[in-house]
């Protein structure tokens, strides 16, 4: 996959998630999902912990004019976007 086609798959993974908080299902188990946007939507950072449990997934999406990046916070990459293709 080349690095555009990347980036905007994760544009729309980003774009699926609401801003705020909301109550989740991945893979079975209850999560809660927050997203915030900062910097005039430059940056957007995503969290969810799984509730009743100690799951969490974390990462900042940062905006720029040519791309999206990701850069999860303390864990690998697979693991954020498995996430976000997999939570309903």
């Amino acid at each position: 996959m080349d690095r555009r086609t990347a980036s905007e798959s994760l544009s729309a993974l980003v774009e699926r998630v609401p801003e705020g908080w909301t109550r989740v299902t991945y893979e079975g188990r209850p999560y809660g999902l927050s997203r915030t946007t900062r910097l005039g939507g430059r940056v957007i950072t995503i969290t969810a912990e799984e509730l009743g449990g100690t799951d969490l997934v974390s990462a900042n999406v940062y905006r720029t004019s040519n791309a999206d990046h990701l850069r999860a916070c303390e864990m690998p990459d697979a693991k954020v976007l498995a996430f976000l293709h997999g939570w309903k």
